[in-house]
Formats: C-alpha cells, structure tokens, sequence
C-alpha cells in the first residue's frame, strides 16, 4: 500500500481541487478528452523556470540539451530564456534552425559525427564543435582544407570518473565511446594536436561524466582531474556537461540546478581555474516538466501473483523503464491526493513482455477501465526516444500555461505511418 502521490513530483504549476488535476490552469482529465491519450503534457512556465535557473547559476552560452527533449517550440522557449542549444546529430541541428534559433548559439555533439553533418555545421557557422575522436579532426580539417569556415572547437576529454548511475548513461569512465581519455594519455595528444593546428581554433574542453547523477562530488572529481590542461594552456572555456539528475520516486531527492552550478564554479575556483564554466542541463530542464497521459484498457488481476493495468501507449513513448529499468509513480488525476492502495503493473499494448511502464505503481482502489492514468516525471527521454514499434502513432505534445492549453506536436496519423514509403 502507498500514500498520496508525492506533489513534489507533479510540476510547478500543478494544483489539485477535489482530487481533480490542473497543470497551468488547465484541467488534465478535460485534456485527455480534448486531444487523446496517450497524451504528454508540459507545464510551460516550469520549463521556462528551469532554463533561467540554469542562466542564472552558469550565465551566458549554458547550452540546453536537446535530446532530452525537442522539438520547435522548445527549441523557441531555451532560445527566448536566453539558452544556447546542445545539439547531438544533423536531425537536431535541422530543427534547431527550423525553430529560428541563431546558428551562433548551437553546439554540435556526437562521437561519430559524419562529414555531411560537419559540412551542414560550418555552413552555418555553429558556435562550437565538441570534438570526440581522432577521426573527427581529420574530417574537420579536411573540410576546411577544401574552403569550410575554421571553426571554434572543444576537445571531449574523459576524466576516468565513474557517476554512480546506470552502466548505459555513464560516459566519464576510462572506458566509454565518448571522448579522449586522460589516463591513457589521449586528451594530452589530442589537445596538443588541436592547439598546433591552423585550421580550428581550440576553444577549451568538455566533459560528461553521465546522466541522472545524484551525488554531485562527482562532478567536483572530474573538474579537478581537467583543472590542469585548462589552467596550463590558459583556454578560455571549460563546458562540465550535464547529467544532473532529477528525482522520479517516492523517496527521491535530487540537487537544483543552482547549488550544481555553486558547486561546479567552488570546484573551478579551488582548482585555480579562470576559464568560463559552461554546462548542457537537459534532464533536469524538461524531465519535471511534464506529465503523461494514458487511458487504461484492461485490468487483468492473477491472484497471489499481480495485477496487470494494460495503458494504450507504452514502450514506444517510454521506453526508459525497457532500456534502464527505470522506476515511475503512477496515480488517477481524477483522484490525485487518494491513497493508492492497490498494487499494480502498468504495461503498455505492445507485443513484448517487457513492455511495462510502471513495474511495481499504486492506484486507488476503484480504478477502472476507462480511466485516465497518469505517469509523472517524463518530460525528458519519453517523446525524444518514442518509436513506431508495432505501427503505433506518436502522441501528440501539448504546453500548457496561465489557463491555455496549445498543441506543440501533433498526434501521428496511420497515413503518417505511409510517409516514407516508396
């Protein structure tokens, strides 16, 4: 048996009346019936908050990324909070410039960037590369050999610091795709490459350690390990990345972006560093944000073993829960601050038995078929990693703000499913 839903997980503007929802003003069940399930719903002002905490803790050039969360009016929103763009393929940039956002305030990720994506990035001058491997320095520089812009770049540099968090989102370990390794002696060579070549000027260093990164001291370690190479050559920037994590479960707790920042720029400091301290939030930005949707279809109760609460979505607009194992709350917006007293598993329609959302949630006792549930906490890594498995339509995106509801993304069609076809 479990409480209430714990309202710190719900975002800013949320208010509960009679046990009914509202996010912005708007009332989340009315929502449902509006514009479909499964549905996401972000909180705009919520959003926009984040992204003035994260200006305010790091100032200019703090870049918000993308693949937590994008589309155009996101992209507009970081833009309009006075937030660069982290972007990681040549489909991200695209959009970026599709929202107006100034090629000037992108910065371009990937640790396989191809020549098409480089090429697309010096045309229009994005503000800096983040190089991540040999090969990509003899893209660039073959490029600009052949008359691309010189371009502003930072060398990835993989401190050897382990965040405790998940094996897949751990990247600052020795032993990761991303980036030149300190102890084996590449960061050395590959900045020292970078600093004598005449055809990219080496802006400074990034780094990322991982993501949902709860103990923060970690991020100290890892700037301490890079204080040398950006205090030595004097390199005007040094970008920590992001990876702050954010709490999605009874219990908890995770560290604001300000006392981040605070901590970052103490360790920076100490560490006789002067360069500008960046960062690339992403999670922490738009994972609160945001709550979704979905309508229940069937209940299936197995005595003495489970009860099976089947959604219309599923791993195809989650598929954290697959990928990580990820823990989720679940609670009726009808009856928001009733106890939860029934234990369920919340599985979406897909054909595979991993499917689930929410292994091990809790709902009120007389939840029913048809209706409307709710998963907190997936304003990050639902819509950026949502499928089509089985022929599935995305669902649509919906900001919500000062009593207005307006569509962002729209709901997939079947015809959209034939777009591609030849």
């Amino acid at each position: 048996m479990a409480g209430p839903l714990p309202l710190h997980l719900l975002p800013d503007n949320a208010e509960v009346t009679d046990g009914r929802l509202a996010l912005g003003g708007v009332d989340v069940i009315e929502l449902a019936e509006r514009y479909g399930t499964p549905l996401f719903v972000y909180d705009e002002d919520h959003l926009r908050a984040r992204c003035r905490e994260a200006v305010e803790a790091f100032g200019p050039g703090v870049a918000y990324a993308t693949k937590a969360f994008l589309c155009k009016a996101m992209a507009q929103l970081a833009h309009e909070e006075g937030m660069h763009l982290d972007v990681a393929s040549g489909g991200e940039l695209h959009v970026a410039l599709a929202a107006g956002v100034p090629a000037d305030q992108l910065v371009l990720h990937g640790n396989n960037k191809s020549e098409f994506e480089l090429r697309l990035a010096l045309e229009h001058g994005v503000s800096r590369i983040v190089v991540d491997s040999f090969d990509e320095l003899d893209r660039i520089e073959a490029l600009v050999r052949l008359g691309a812009r010189r371009p502003a770049v930072l060398m990835r540099i993989t401190p050897g610091v382990e965040a405790h968090t998940h094996e897949f989102i751990a990247t600052g370990q020795n032993d990761s795709k991303f980036g030149f390794g300190v102890d084996s002696g590449e960061a050395e060579r590959a900045i020292e490459r970078a600093r004598k070549s005449n055809r990219i000027e080496l802006r400074g260093l990034h780094m990322h350690i991982g993501s949902q990164v709860f103990d923060v001291d970690s991020f100290r370690k890892a700037v301490e390990v890079v204080a040398p190479f950006v205090t030595g050559l004097k390199l005007p920037e040094l970008c920590v990345g992001g990876g702050l994590g954010v709490a999605y479960v009874e219990g908890e707790t995770a560290p604001r972006i300000a006392d981040w920042g605070k901590l970052i720029k103490q360790a920076a400091e100490k560490a006789g560093i002067q360069a500008r301290i960046t960062a690339e939030p992403g999670r922490s930005i738009a994972a609160a944000a945001a709550i979704t949707l979905y309508r229940v279809g069937t209940i299936k109760h197995l005595p003495e073993i489970r009860t099976y609460l089947s959604v219309d979505g599923g791993m195809s607009d989650n598929p954290r829960p697959v990928l990580y194992g990820s823990g989720y709350e679940t609670f009726l917006p009808r009856a928001t601050d009733a106890e939860r007293s029934r234990r369920v598993t919340v599985v979406g329609k897909h054909c595979e038995s991993g499917d689930f959302l929410v292994r091990n949630g809790h709902v009120p006792d007389d939840v029913a078929v048809g209706d409307v549930i709710a998963t907190p906490v997936t304003g990050a890594y639902g819509h950026s990693m949502g499928s089509n498995y089985n022929k599935v339509p995305r669902p649509a995106v919906v900001f919500v703000a000062e009593g207005e509801a307006r569509v962002v993304v729209r709901r997939e069609t079947y015809e959209d499913l034939l777009r591609c076809e030849v």
